[in-house]
Parts: C-alpha cells; sequence; structure tokens
C-alpha cells in the first residue's frame, strides 16, 4: 500500500513537471506549485514513515517552499480578481 501512495505522490509533482515543460504551464501558476507542495507532502510523509531521513528533509522543504509560493499565488490571484 505504502507504495502506490509513494507512486500518487510522485506521478502528482511529475504531472506538474511536465505540464510545465510540455504544455507552457507557468511555474508561478497556483495549478503547479499546488501539485509540487502535495505531491512533496505525501512523499515526505511516506519518508518520515520508513525514517529516511535524507528524503525527508529533502522533500519537506520542497513541500514547504512550495506551499508558501502556493499560498503567495493565491494572494496574487485573489488581488487581480478584487482590483
Amino acid at each position: 500500500m505504502q507504495q502506490t501512495i509513494q507512486m500518487f505522490g510522485a506521478v502528482v509533482v511529475l504531472a506538474g513537471f511536465v505540464a510545465n515543460q510540455r504544455l507552457g504551464l507557468s511555474s508561478d501558476a497556483a495549478l503547479y506549485l499546488f501539485a509540487n507542495a502535495f505531491g512533496t507532502a505525501i512523499l515526505t510523509g511516506c519518508a518520515a514513515v520508513n525514517h529516511d531521513l535524507g528524503f525527508v528533509l529533502l522533500e519537506g522543504v520542497w513541500a514547504i517552499v512550495s506551499t508558501l509560493g502556493l499560498i503567495r499565488a493565491l494572494r496574487r490571484e485573489q488581488a487581480s480578481r478584487t482590483a
């Protein structure tokens, strides 16, 4: 079951990356940042369960940075709608 969860997390991250590279989705887009934040949060949890501290660090920081970017993107979108 954990392998399935890991694969799902990886596919979410990779879908954002492919959309960025092949479909022109901006790396500042909320959808791209959500895919990164959500997928890496899943992978962080899996790494923590397995006590893979290097991957907890890598994926955890990636999730945090992506989440902060997502918050900024959502605020930017909200501000442009109200202006």
